[in-house]
């Protein structure tokens, strides 16, 4: 595995080592598909997917120092790759190449002061995971400008000259209706009702979340074109 000629050591740092990887698994994932599809041949043997930092990846066999310079990616990735859907492998694969990059950078980040780990997950948490590019197949936008309080957009015009004003009646209107339906709605994760928090609802099953209980943030919101639940991506998976 390519260790960078200077480990990273503050949030900026490892932030980017994060960034850089992340980038290289979604490009074997979700663009060089067919030639990552080709390389994880199950007669060969364990391979494991690595990101780099400077957003390449190889498919290759894991390293023999034990124990590792830094933790090490899935192992045997191709043998499933012939018993499975394959959109459901990529998927599969796509979990445990985001496991992967939190284990790396948080090892990275293991001197770092309580406030700056938090600081890095925030950073981290902004960006799409790679199971959500690799699912939903569409751009992935890095640094999203508008937050999304819900699916629900209602309370927003764009005028001709392309800018977003609202509209104070109307943005009253849905603040008042999203707190009257919440405040009927239990969260799908934990069970809980709290309206003075933001809230997600899955286009597959329709259920509601607290978005502290599914990981996903407004700016992350604004990101997702059709949120599907982790209950409904399991449905999917083994279908």
């Amino acid at each position: 595995m390519e260790m960078p000629s200077t480990t990273p050591k503050t949030v900026e740092e490892i932030f980017k080592d994060y960034a850089g990887r992340r980038a290289a698994l979604v490009r074997a994932l979700a663009h060089d598909v067919d030639e990552f599809y080709a390389l994880c041949d199950p007669d060969k043997e364990n391979l494991c997917l690595y990101g780099h930092p400077n957003e390449t990846w190889e498919v290759v066999l894991p390293v023999e120092e034990v124990p590792p310079e830094l933790p090490e990616p899935a192992l045997g990735i191709n043998f499933a790759r012939d018993g499975m859907n394959r959109k459901d492998w990529l998927s599969l694969v796509a979990v445990h190449s985001d496991s992967w990059l939190l284990s790396v950078a948080f090892y990275l980040g293991s001197r770092l002061k309580q406030n700056e780990r938090k600081r890095l997950f925030s950073l981290m948490n902004d960006l799409p995971t790679v199971f959500e590019v690799v699912t939903e197949w569409k751009p992935v936008k890095e640094k999203p400008s508008v937050d999304s309080g819900s699916r629900s957009q209602g309370s927003a015009k764009r005028s001709n000259d392309g800018q977003v004003k609202s509209n104070p009646k109307l943005a009253k209107q849905s603040i008042e209706e999203d707190v009257d339906e919440h405040s009927k709605t239990l969260c799908g994760s934990c069970g809980e009702n709290s309206t003075d928090e933001f809230w997600i609802g899955c286009d597959i099953c329709e259920r509601w979340y607290h978005g502290k209980c599914v990981n996903i943030t407004p700016a992350k919101a604004d990101c997702i074109k059709r949120y599907k639940c982790s209950s409904c991506c399991m449905k999917k998976c083994r279908q």
